[in-house]
């Protein structure tokens, strides 16, 4: 199976972090996220006729996605897109994060 790529290599810049030094992303706020696929592969589906089509990672990301707050204590998600080789998305840490702890019955 063929890999397309969205992207010729020479047309896209390579992005600067926007992070802000010294600030602890761990603490309660809401998030911003994008995750890339590596080397800007499309890898989650296609969009035809101006609507995305998740294939099978597509749909994988998705779900994934949909049982974090299952899995996370302290972790909410909000708005969530999923392009052909990228993902947008919206995280809410409240409390203490939950990163380090499986919410209960997870």
């Amino acid at each position: 199976m063929a890999i397309k790529i969205c992207f010729e290599p020479m047309t896209w810049k390579q992005r600067h972090s926007i992070r802000l030094k010294g600030y602890d992303y761990s603490q309660s706020g809401v998030y911003f996220v994008t995750i890339c696929a590596h080397n800007r592969q499309c890898l989650f589906g296609a969009v035809e006729d101006g609507d995305m089509y998740l294939n099978g990672a597509g749909e994988m990301v998705q779900a994934v996605w949909n049982e974090i707050p299952r899995y996370y204590a302290g972790v909410e998600t909000g708005a969530f897109v999923i392009m052909p080789n990228h993902v947008h998305a919206i995280v809410v840490l409240s409390g203490c994060c939950g990163c380090d702890r499986p919410a209960q019955g997870g």
